[in-house]
């Protein structure tokens, strides 16, 4: 079955790879992934192109119903992958105006509700006629950083690409740890990820929810960061754009490549193994997988599960092969680099380094995450990254995802299930215990016959 199984291979020639020997050479790293079942066109056959009317997203400029133009999203982002990608929004009325991170890691919207010594604004919502409180706080905690805030709706508008304005779920950040950072340059966070990771819990409908409902729009956004080769800590920002609704043809070059979404929470996908200078690190592919791979643009760097990660800097000491980033910093009259992959104790998450190599489609009502060449990822007119495939997958189990651990929302569930039963079972006990005091001061029955050996009286002995 594994010939038949076509994959997709991301050779990731981006700005944080760079080879020692300038000799032409395998890509340094390659992530080959599982690739979704393509959409035939009529009297065409099967094939990775995203074409129109073929893949079910929405290709023209402006949507049906006016409610948004693409073309007006281009360059509607700000950021590098240090610090990441943020998005001008107007909240309330009269309009606050904020800059907001875009992450696709996390879903909750959120935005500080208060000064804060790291931003420079923030959202006053007793100065909103238009904001309304839900009666609650929420806690969001991040692999870096956590805030606590108060839950209200209120309307959004974003400037760049919609014509009105939308009534959504927001909280106002009144407490946080490590989430509002020396050098940034927003004041808040937009999750874009699936319901099931909101907080307090999945009923709480997510800023993209309530767009797609009240706008009318596909449930297609796309992501395009133009930072590739570029300082991930320099005194400016470069350009992105955020396609909420499909995808902007004038954003990428050549096909896009499908790869399915294995689970609707985070956009978790199939890495199917791993490779250095076009050598296999040779793991077991549940390994890439351990216990999730997911494409996160609130992520900096490519983190890798602990073994694999050991792996590559084996591979990489024996192959002579540098991954780093640039860096620039204050003071500094020389050019300084990092390491651009780091360990990470429970997920592969491909972060907004790698991700500034591509146009990056994430197709909700298909399931799938798309990848395409993009325009602005190039060095010195040289691209940075590039997509080759299909190859044969013989060598691949055919299943590579592990078995998922139960996410948080089974996890409550489940908790409030067993406190409920053991809340019964005290309930009982304490009817039982009480039972023989109430009892001996009834009136005795003459033909009630005294049994000592009796069940109630055998356990008070």
């Amino acid at each position: 079955m594994g010939a038949q199984a076509p994959a997709l291979l991301l050779p990731l020639l981006a700005q944080w790879l760079l080879r020692a020997a300038p000799a032409p050479a395998p890509a340094p790293l390659t992530l080959p992934l599982r690739v979704a079942a393509p959409t035939p066109g009529p009297g065409t056959p099967a094939a990775p192109r995203a074409a129109p009317h073929a893949d079910g997203l929405a290709l023209a400029l402006e949507p049906a119903g006016g409610a948004a133009n693409f073309l007006a999203m281009v360059d509607n982002l700000q950021g590098d992958s240090g610090r990441g990608y943020y998005l001008e929004m107007l909240i309330g009325t009269p309009p606050q105006k904020l800059q907001i991170l875009v992450d696709t890691g996390s879903s909750n919207f959120a935005v500080a509700g208060a000064p804060h010594s790291y931003v420079d604004s923030y959202f006053d919502a007793e100065r909103s006629s238009t904001y309304h409180s839900k009666g609650f706080d929420v806690t969001v905690k991040y692999t870096q950083g956590s805030w606590t805030g108060f839950v209200g709706e209120d309307v959004v508008t974003i400037p760049k690409g919609f014509n009105s304005s939308f009534l959504v779920n927001i909280a106002t950040i009144f407490e946080s740890e490590n989430f509002f950072l020396p050098g940034i340059k927003w004041n808040g966070i937009l999750g874009l990820a699936y319901a099931a990771l909101a907080k307090p819990s999945s009923s709480l409908e997510t800023f993209f929810d309530s767009l797609v409902a009240q706008a009318k729009i596909p449930d297609v956004f796309s992501m395009q960061m133009c930072g590739a080769g570029l300082p991930v800590a320099g005194s400016g920002t470069n350009g992105g754009s955020l396609v909420l609704g499909g995808i902007e043809p004038s954003l990428y070059k050549g096909d896009i490549w499908y790869t399915p979404i294995k689970e609707e929470w985070y956009y978790q996908i199939e890495i199917l193994k791993l490779e250095i200078g076009g050598q296999s690190l040779n793991l077991d592919c549940r390994e890439y997988n351990a216990d999730k791979a997911i494409v996160d643009s609130g992520t900096t760097l490519l983190r890798l599960p602990q073994k694999v990660f050991n792996a590559v800097v084996e591979a990489v000491a024996r192959t002579s092969l540098l991954y780093i980033q640039p860096m620039m910093g204050a003071g500094l009259n020389y050019e300084c680099y990092r390491f651009g992959i780091s360990p990470s104790t429970n997920a592969l998450v491909i972060g907004a380094t790698v991700m500034e190599g591509f146009y990056v489609i994430f197709d909700r009502a298909r399931k799938r995450v798309g990848f395409a060449a993009s325009p602005c990822a190039e060095t010195a007119g040289a691209p940075v990254s590039e997509i080759s495939g299909p190859f044969s997958t013989d060598d691949v189990a055919s299943n590579c995802v592990p078995a998922l651990p139960l996410n948080e929302p089974i996890l409550w569930i489940v908790s409030y299930t067993l406190m409920s039963v053991c809340g019964i079972i005290l309930l009982i006990l304490i009817i039982l215990l009480l039972l023989p005091f109430r009892c001996r001061h009834l009136p005795r029955d003459p033909e009630v016959v005294n049994d000592e050996s009796s069940l109630v009286r055998h356990r008070w002995k």
